[in-house]
């Protein structure tokens, strides 16, 4: 999560300071953000597909043995993960899995088609997992011969949608807040307050957050083979997909996460049982440290299971991004996990201390600072320039991001004011009345008579423990500070819970680096919109009545066939008959031509070339050869765009 103002201050005299240096903070923030976007180098994070062969919308002469498909980054492929459909529909592939085609840093696979394929246009559908764990899928179409009319759609909905789609994010959520509530929860009684220990407000609160972390996981872990297959509710249950689950890296995770919550589970035995019974103030002390480092390795573990498999495991510097991705999940962890542990003590505890108040208010702090720096960083490596931060989707959910936490900065502000004004001590209000002279008497006959009855006794055991509760409970609520506190901590809670869901959505949201290489590779390759050419190239052969102009229509100046008509022009454009003519085309940026036409003869002057197959839109280098006698002849050249 990005970082925002901690909830509370270490120093609660000083109520402005939190607001300067908020203010601070947030120029330091922008002053890094637009450094490291100023000086961004290229990166991916989703797979994109950067090209392939043929390409999309190219038409060739003859049938390909092959159709390849060049990634952006390592993606997992599985047997039917790449079809090509003829114009009828039908598998125009051999059904083999994709041939594994890389070369040095190049990502690319084939699969081989069919002999004897008829002409016409045919669709390839593809559908993978990138090495973020992330489905990507698309469909693009080229032709053989010349293009026809197809019966195949191209699918309109992205890898990982649907019902399924749906259920595997609110799963991503709920491990997300299910963490948060655990590692922060507990970080909280151990390091602010050791007394809610055995307080059963905050002991249900971190165990729920545990049930919901466990049971989140093992939902994505039955989820993912539909996810990222078929996309169908039925195939959760298949065995052969779970086990094909388990052998990829984010099935790994998954399954790690589901032994260190195991570990987890004992931790929290431990620190709602042994830890909250023990009195002894040395053997306190020992146990509080060794939960502290083991609560500490088991929260890096289980940070760490998202590092290792999804964004930060891909792209730049993946060594440095998972570190700090472990980092930034432990800082949002003890910062927005702390700060329900602190709303629920407010809440539902009477004899929460100011002192606790204060440790988190500094522990908060610390996160602040870590989540700004890690935070800066996350968001270089996933937009990287300008254009993305505003031009993308990634990038725009990354500014409701950072309005939220502005939103977050100004509460903070106020919870920190409420801070300094909590009372030290609470105590009842000064003055004796006449009841509570009369009352202690009262009380000295009814313990008298309870003393015989033992059912008596009991009865008003419990009296005495619910007045006392009641007691803590008007002297709490009683307090300004405290009662300001809440509120404010619950509107923090609130927006923190938003903020959640924006970050969560980005998680699964292709990073804005991957949105522009993606739209870049899409512009090269998509088919430029154009109607017939008309070139006019004039020439001069050197010989004897050797100046003219060749004019040259080109119908449709698009990929596939295309028909060329030559007039041979003399001074005042009077027709000209010369021997010979010849075009040859040349695609340099791709390494395609020259491609030869000779044309025939029609009228004086008149020459025409048909059938000249142009296979990729691009601009095209023609090369026009003009003969004008048996020694005099000259090339020109001209560039011509086709669609």
């Amino acid at each position: 999560m990005t970082a925002t103002a901690p909830p509370f201050g270490p120093s609660p005299s000083a109520p402005r300071r939190p607001l300067a240096a908020a203010g601070l903070l947030t120029a330091l923030l922008g002053a890094v953000f637009g450094l490291l976007l100023a000086v961004a180098a290229p990166a991916s994070a989703h797979a994109a597909l950067t090209g392939s062969d043929p390409q999309d919308g190219a038409v060739v002469a003859t049938a390909p043995e092959e159709v390849t498909l060049t990634f952006s980054e390592q993606v997992a492929l599985g047997a039917d993960s790449i079809r090509v459909l003829d114009p009828s529909g039908k598998r125009a592939d051999t059904k083999a899995a994709p041939r594994d085609l890389h070369s040095g840093a190049t990502v690319k696979y084939g699969v081989a088609l069919r002999d004897g394929l008829p002409d016409g246009t045919y669709t390839v559908a593809w559908q993978a997992v990138s090495a973020d764990s992330h489905p990507v899928s698309g469909a693009f179409t080229f032709s053989i011969g010349a293009p026809s009319e197809t019966t195949v759609a191209l699918p309109r909905d992205e890898a990982g949608g649907g019902l399924v789609g749906t259920l595997y994010d609110i799963a991503r959520y709920a491990a997300y807040a299910g963490f948060i509530v655990l590692a922060g929860g507990a970080a909280f009684v151990l390091a602010c307050w050791q007394r809610g220990a055995g307080a059963r407000p905050l002991q249900r609160l971190v165990v729920h957050g545990w049930m919901t972390f466990t049971a989140a996981t093992l939902a994505m872990l039955l989820l993912r083979s539909s996810y990222t297959g078929s996309g169908k509710l039925g195939d959760v249950l298949d065995l052969d997909g779970l086990k094909a689950v388990l052998d990829t890296k984010p099935g790994a995770a998954l399954v790690s996460r589901l032994l260190l919550l195991g570990a987890s589970a004992l931790f929290v035995a431990v620190l709602f049982g042994a830890y909250a019974k023990r009195e002894d103030p040395r053997e306190k002390k020992d146990l509080t440290f060794g939960l502290a480092i083991g609560g500490a390795v088991i929260a890096a573990g289980l940070a760490g299971t998202w590092a290792l498999a999804e964004h930060a495991s891909t792209g730049i510097q993946p060594g440095i991004a998972m570190p700090v991705d472990v980092l930034h999940l432990l800082a949002v962890a003890a910062w927005l996990g702390g700060l329900v542990a602190l709303l629920t003590a407010l809440y539902r505890t009477p004899d929460l201390t100011a002192a606790a108040v204060r440790r988190f208010s500094t522990i908060a702090f610390v996160s602040v600072v870590v989540l700004v720096a890690t935070g800066v960083y996350q968001s270089w490596r996933q937009v990287g320039t300008w254009s993305a931060l505003t031009g993308t989707g990634y990038g725009q959910l990354l500014l409701v991001k950072v309005g939220l936490v502005a939103v977050l900065v100004g509460i903070a502000s106020v919870s920190r004011r409420w801070t300094g004004r909590l009372a030290v001590g609470s105590g009842v209000d000064a003055g004796a009345t006449e009841e509570d002279v009369v009352e202690p008497v009262t009380a000295q006959r009814t313990e008298a008579e309870a003393a015989e009855d033992p059912v008596r006794a009991a009865q008003l055991a419990r009296q005495r423990a619910a007045v006392a509760t009641a007691e803590k409970k008007r002297i709490r609520d009683a307090d300004p500070g405290r009662s300001g506190l809440r509120r404010s901590v619950l509107a923090e809670v609130g927006v923190a819970v938003a903020l959640l869901a924006v970050t969560t959505v980005l998680t699964s949201t292709e990073p804005g680096r991957t949105q522009e290489e993606a739209a870049r590779s899409s512009a090269a390759a998509a088919p430029v919109e154009s109607g017939p050419v008309t070139l006019a190239l004039p020439f001069d052969t050197g010989g004897e009545n050797g100046k003219g102009t060749v004019r040259m229509d080109i119908d449709p100046a698009r990929t596939g066939a295309n028909v060329i008509h030559l007039w041979i022009e003399g001074p005042g454009r009077k027709p000209m008959d010369v021997p010979e003519v010849k075009l040859a085309f040349t695609l340099e940026s791709k390494d395609i031509g020259p491609l030869p036409a000779v044309p025939v003869r029609l009228t004086e002057g008149h020459w025409t070339a048909t059938g000249l197959q142009l296979p990729i839109a691009g601009d095209w280098h023609v090369a026009v050869t003009v003969r004008t006698s048996d020694i005099d002849q000259t090339t020109v050249t001209k560039n011509v765009k086709i669609g």
